[in-house]
């Protein structure tokens, strides 16, 4: 098996084990092109779970030490998104990888 294929299915499936530090290593570490591609969507890929973050973060600082119906909507609402956004995400990535692995799209 080639190695750019190798290190292009790996930057995909880094979802599970090394996050965004895999595909940022390797898209500035490699000079292939067709690594250095599928290193940027795979970091951007791993990039769209962190996105809701800021309201989560948000939500958790004006609900404290108050009362209000809308801070449990928000938070729980938030997380619930979150956690929905990075099963989908994680699985699309678990795709992308194997499809590379496969051969089917390289």
């Amino acid at each position: 098996m080639e190695t750019s294929k190798v290190l292009s299915g790996l930057s995909y499936l880094s979802v599970l084990f090394a996050g965004i530090l895999f595909p940022l290593v390797l898209f500035f570490a490699t000079e292939d092109q067709r690594t250095k591609h599928h290193a940027k969507k795979a970091f951007l890929s791993h990039l769209i779970m962190l996105i809701p973050v800021p309201v989560i973060v948000y939500a958790a600082i004006t609900g404290i030490g108050m009362n209000q119906i809308e801070f449990p909507v928000l938070f729980i609402g938030s997380v619930l998104f979150t956690v929905v956004l990075s099963l989908i995400v994680a699985v699309w990535n678990i795709i992308k990888g194997i499809q590379i692995f496969m051969g089917n799209t390289f």
